[in-house]
């Protein structure tokens, strides 16, 4: 039944650059499973290729997925909608970034590919077909707002802008992706890159939460313009941020 749900899910359409999807790579899904489901409530059904889908009152919210490589990082990736992944990345590399993983499609649920700005910092791509996107967001326990740290937010506004301008300068924008220099928050050593953030009520009791799970603190409770957040690592090592909007 979870997979007739998984193909049988529409959810509304996402413009292009709409951040539409997140999935973090963990080394093990069953010990991200314990964490995830306790901390947001969230239950799983599985997915194509060995990954989990995440539900937050049964609907879609994020997908854990495991490593094949143990050398690579647990980390949490954002994905932004686009029509066509393929012309996308061409359009990325002509404007300074990188194709790492060309596209290809994940199950019958769409086409995915993985890119960086030329910058460094890595996102992905979510050509939707069965599944395309979030059924949830805005809400406690869902995707709440993505923010690139970035050493050039200039830069960062021109490349993403030109990809992406309807979506996040256009008269109707409403965008859920910030641009911030990686000293706002960060050590000026910290590479450039995406932290998701997830809503939730009380952001201190959240933080706490998270340590009681096994998970750790990087950065308590401060104030954006977007919100209350407060950055934190899983119990695997993998980084995002909590958010009251």
């Amino acid at each position: 039944m979870a997979e007739n749900r998984a193909s049988e899910y529409r959810a509304p359409e996402y413009p292009e650059g709409t951040p539409c999807w997140v999935d973090a790579q963990l080394p093990d899904v069953a010990a991200g499973k314990r964490f995830y489901g306790e901390l947001f409530g969230w239950t799983f059904e599985d997915q194509p290729q060995g990954s989990v889908r995440a539900l937050k009152d049964g609907e879609p919210v994020a997908s854990l997925v495991r490593k094949t490589d143990g050398r690579l990082p647990s980390v949490w990736t954002v994905s932004f909608a686009t029509p066509d992944a393929g012309a996308l990345c061409r359009r990325i590399l002509a404007a300074g970034g990188r194709v790492v993983a060309p596209p290809r499609h994940f199950g019958d649920l769409g086409v995915t590919a993985l890119v960086t700005d030329p910058d460094g910092a890595v996102f992905s791509l979510w050509q939707g077909a069965a599944a395309p996107g979030f059924g949830r967001r805005h809400q406690p326990g869902a995707f709440a707002w993505v923010e690139l740290y970035t050493r050039d937010t200039a830069a960062a506004n021109t490349f993403y802008g030109g990809l992406f301008h309807d979506a996040l300068f256009g008269p109707d924008a409403e965008p859920d992706f910030g641009r911030a220099p990686v000293t706002d928050v960060f050590a000026a050593e910290m590479p450039p890159h995406f932290l998701v953030h997830f809503a939730v009520e009380d952001p201190g009791a959240a933080v706490a939460e998270v340590v009681r799970l096994g998970g750790r603190v990087q950065v308590p409770p401060f104030e954006t313009s977007y919100g209350t957040a407060a950055v934190v690592t899983d119990n695997q090592g993998a980084s995002f941020a909590l958010l009251r909007r």
